[in-house]
């Protein structure tokens, strides 16, 4: 089946999941979901949505039509889910927008889906959940990790990255590896210094939260996120958010030393400004036009045009 014509099951239908199966279906594209809880399946069908809580009928769907098939689960129900996806849609085109890649690689190789596999990471969110917190524009200029190994089929990278450009991402091809070490410091770090900021804050005292305005607000947003699904991504990416932790507890050590000092936080003050000024001039990102997909060297073209700050804003030529 053609790319563009291919219809897509999304698995799984929280504030991920339930917006892209809005999205998807805003574009023109067939596509259904499925859903554990049955109050996001009511939710979702009295919202329009072709939608059902038996994960059997929306997998045998998939197969008979070719779906791409997207797992939209967290971490720690991916390996049921993959469980039914190998039992009724083993030959579907998988992908997965789950925030964690090295981990979700192994647990698809587990249930012997990896020839058929590609993983993706939208950069996008809020820190509500649920299908009631979806939003079909969710998706829209954010950047859409499609991550490329050695062995990557290069049809299903195709039909992952449409899946991302017709949501209205940009593409960003990465390894699985180097998506994680990214992500846990641009991501789920985050989620932990908020975590850290919030429950200061609050030792101080009513006084004190009373006293909180917009850089207390703005630092501890991701701390209002349903605690179990930042503990799940989080967890699922320790080794790098370890190391991660490491160096930020490095950098708030070397402040409390240097006020204990010297009375001055400039040093850190002014290393964080400067990377605040590099990450919005990476705001304004440059087009990858010039890989083939498919050609003898596309996986690590494709890799290397990716660490350098490169995007896919168009579907690449099939070779």
């Amino acid at each position: 089946m053609n790319t563009p014509d291919r219809p897509v099951c999304v698995l799984g239908l929280g504030l991920i999941g339930g917006s892209l199966l809005r999205a998807v279906v805003d574009s023109g594209r067939p596509a259904w979901g499925w859903n554990r809880s049955t109050g996001a399946v009511d939710a979702a069908r009295a919202d329009g949505y072709d939608v059902t809580a038996d994960i059997a009928s929306a997998l045998q769907r998939a197969a008979e039509e070719d779906a791409l098939v997207v797992v939209a689960v967290p971490m720690p129900a991916v390996d049921t889910v993959l469980e039914s996806v190998a039992a009724h849609a083993p030959h579907c085109v998988l992908t997965d927008v789950v925030s964690v890649k090295a981990e979700m690689a192994a647990a698809v190789e587990r249930a012997g889906l990896a020839p058929r596999f590609v993983g993706g990471h939208p950069m996008a969110g809020t820190s509500a959940s649920g299908w009631l917190a979806a939003d079909v524009d969710l998706f829209r200029n954010a950047v859409w990790v499609v991550t490329v190994d050695d062995d990557t089929d290069p049809d299903a990278w195709i039909a992952v990255a449409d899946l991302a450009l017709s949501s209205g991402s940009v593409v960003v091809p990465a390894r699985a590896d180097d998506h994680d070490r990214a992500v846990a410091r641009v991501s789920h770090l985050p989620h932990l210094l908020a975590e850290a900021l919030a429950a200061v804050g609050a030792q101080g005292g009513e006084l004190t939260l009373r006293l909180a305005a917009g850089s207390f607000r703005d630092g501890t947003r991701v701390a209002g996120t349903a605690p179990a699904l930042v503990s799940a991504m989080c967890d699922a990416n320790a080794p790098a958010l370890i190391d991660a932790l490491d160096e930020a507890l490095a950098a708030l050590n070397g402040a409390r030393d240097a006020l204990v000092a010297d009375a001055s936080t400039e040093t850190l003050v002014s290393a964080g400004h400067a990377a605040r000024l590099r990450y919005d001039e990476q705001l304004q990102w440059w087009e990858i036009t010039d890989v083939v997909v498919g050609s003898p060297s596309w996986q690590n073209d494709l890799v290397d045009a990716g660490r350098r700050g490169g995007v896919i804003q168009r579907l690449p030529r099939r070779a």
